[in-house]
């Protein structure tokens, strides 16, 4: 929860105006406790990867010609319960899981020094955390997965990643439970390794 009482008290400990963005952030913040804004990213979550996948589902379901041309596996057709069911599966993990996760993940959050308030970071500065997040995420994901795919990993984890032999969007989650909980290791190295990210 930001500590100032209306937009004038911020910009007046700030000792400048207010963003547009910092404006937005602080209507949306200011009366909820940090744990609240953590806990409702699983929102956001199920939001994406709902909404994310749709146009390649109407692409695949439309069967055209001139899409089927470019498909690498033109001959495999993912049918729109196969489809219905992966996202039944995915959201399911997302609630039976990722939920209860984000709901005792805030301590470490809190530890990691990601912060709530005032002032917003700079573009630059967002820019560059996202950059080596996004690198330590993208070399440390890449070794638990080939450590998945060793035949103990595989056969008791991975293999239900790989249920769907042709792509489709929803397919990009799908994945075991223990899985989901795994790669959530990477994606939290970054902020652990070089603290001071905003939510």
């Amino acid at each position: 929860m930001l500590p100032y009482q209306n937009l004038h008290q911020a910009e007046a400990a700030l000792g400048r105006e207010l963003t547009v963005a910092e404006k937005l952030w602080f209507n949306y913040s200011a009366n909820k406790p940090d744990y609240l804004l953590h806990y409702h990213n699983i929102l956001f979550l199920v939001l994406v990867y709902s909404t994310a996948p749709l146009p390649y589902m109407f692409i695949e379901l439309s069967r055209s010609k001139k899409i089927e041309k470019h498909k690498i596996q033109s001959k495999v057709k993912n049918s729109f319960q196969d489809m219905l069911k992966c996202y039944k599966d995915v959201m399911r993990t997302f609630i039976v899981v990722v939920g209860p996760f984000q709901l005792f993940s805030y301590p470490l959050i809190k530890l990691t020094g990601i912060r709530t308030g005032l002032p917003l970071p700079s573009g630059w500065e967002i820019f560059w955390q996202l950059i080596v997040y996004f690198l330590i995420e993208d070399y440390t994901s890449y070794w638990v997965h080939r450590l998945l795919h060793s035949n103990w990993g595989y056969e008791k984890i991975h293999h239900l990643h790989h249920e769907y032999s042709a792509p489709m969007g929803f397919a990009a989650p799908y994945a075991h439970w223990s899985e989901i909980l795994i790669l959530g290791v990477p994606a939290f190295l970054g902020p652990a390794l070089v603290p001071g990210p905003h939510y």
